[in-house]
């Protein structure tokens, strides 16, 4: 299963983008820590499609780019759009991070609206697994995100507060906060998740 989410993630050249974008502003490795706080060791393994990245990592890097993170996404066959429909089976399976436990299926994207250009908010669709407290890592980006549980049970957390959030359940917020979700259960669970990026 591994080698095939590799594959996946491979095939999506978000490691190759990045490179190019990065080299095309004239900026080195060092250049992109300083602007992202990400190690350079961390950002040479997403240049060669060593370390998959998830959506708040790919914030922080589209955002030291200059680019909307729906740039990584869009591929070049896409003119500019005012509407963009896509339906079920054109959904992008945008990234996969898998996580190490054996019955956990780590963090799945799917984007929903990859063909428009230069937009402010990002669906997706997300699916995470069951992790033990120590295993939770804390992200946080510009701008503000929102959830909508679709199935399953899931657990955030932001700074003291812990949230319990069932089917139907929606939540709301400033994504500069440091915060991480999990399933609150050992069956996955599945998010719609809209990401605003004010730039």
């Amino acid at each position: 299963m591994e080698k095939t989410i590799r594959a996946e993630v491979k095939a999506l050249n978000l490691g190759k983008q990045i490179k190019k974008l990065r080299l095309s502003r004239e900026m080195t490795l060092q250049d992109m820590s300083d602007l992202t706080g990400l190690s350079r060791p961390l950002l040479s393994q997403i240049e060669n499609d060593k370390a998959s990245p998830p959506i708040a990592t790919l914030l922080k890097i589209s955002h030291s780019l200059r680019v909307n993170i729906s740039h990584f996404f869009q591929g070049s066959s896409f003119p500019p759009k005012k509407i963009a429909l896509v339906r079920k089976k054109e959904r992008k399976d945008a990234m996969r991070r898998v996580h190490e436990a054996a019955d956990s299926v780590g963090y799945q994207y799917e984007s929903l609206a990859y063909p428009m250009t230069d937009k402010h908010m990002n669906p997706f669709i997300m699916e995470t697994g069951y992790r033990e407290e120590s295993e939770l890592i804390f992200y946080n980006h510009p701008g503000e995100e929102f959830l909508f549980v679709m199935e399953g049970k899931l657990e955030f957390r932001a700074g003291n507060e812990i949230h319990l959030l069932e089917e139907g359940d929606s939540l709301y917020f400033d994504s500069s906060i440091p915060h991480a979700v999990r399933a609150a259960e050992k069956k996955a669970a599945k998010i719609l998740a809209v990401l605003y990026s004010p730039d």
